[in-house]
């Protein structure tokens, strides 16, 4: 099978429906093929297979979906049972090496926790807190996406860098980044509720309503 990011693209193109699928969503300047996202994924899963580089052609197009596409790839790899630390690291590495590449909110949410996450969970955190500290919002986004994967498949222990995170960014006021702060802090009382509640205790008082509706969602 070819597993070149020309032959992703053309199977992209099969299943586009321009003027149908508009992706109301997504609000970059690429080009909308009107795929619709299933066709996306399941595209991107059958490619799963393919190199480094070839993602990394992906991420140089300008239509929206070949990009998404690309992320999902990186997200299959990271997922995979058969993958190795050294391809772990290898998508690590490029997802944030061509962040530029990300004018989407669903490429960070689809690729972060598995591809960023996963890779520092054991690992030092600190590329998160240079990320939340950065001017574009997107990549405050994956600082505080990537740590889901904490939540998921941490320990209580693993969520002192996700309130740290939560702590710098409550005061975001764009909410591609106010939105997924909530969601984080959501999930994080999913594994350990009383942390949770201590955090609301000392910050509820100065959180965004949303933030703040999302974090106790689970809450019982």
């Amino acid at each position: 099978m070819d597993l070149s990011a020309g032959a992703l693209m053309a199977a992209l193109r099969a299943h586009a429906r321009p003027g149908e699928v508009v992706h109301k969503h997504y609000s970059g300047s690429g080009e909308v093929l009107g795929v619709p996202m299933r066709n996306t994924f399941d595209t991107a899963k059958v490619f799963s297979g393919m190199t480094f580089g070839e993602v990394e052609r992906l991420l140089d197009q300008t239509s929206y979906e070949s990009r998404l596409a690309g992320f999902c790839v990186l997200d299959f790899k990271a997922r995979g049972k058969k993958t190795s630390e050294d391809e772990r690291q290898a998508a690590y590495e490029l997802y944030l090496r061509r962040h530029d590449a990300i004018d989407s909110w669903d490429m960070v949410d689809r690729a972060a926790p598995h591809v960023i996450g996963r890779h520092l969970l054991n690992r030092d955190r600190t590329p998160l807190f240079d990320l939340a500290r950065t001017a574009d919002p997107l990549r405050r986004r994956t600082a505080i996406t990537a740590p889901l994967y904490f939540a998921r498949y941490g320990t209580p222990a693993d969520l002192t860098d996700l309130y740290a995170l939560a702590e710098l960014l409550l005061d975001d006021q764009n909410p591609v980044v106010s939105k997924p702060v909530g969601i984080a802090l959501k999930y994080a009382g999913v594994l350990d509720q009383p942390s949770l509640r201590a955090f609301l205790r000392t910050h509820e008082s100065a959180m965004q309503k949303p933030t703040l509706r999302y974090a106790r969602e689970k809450l019982k």
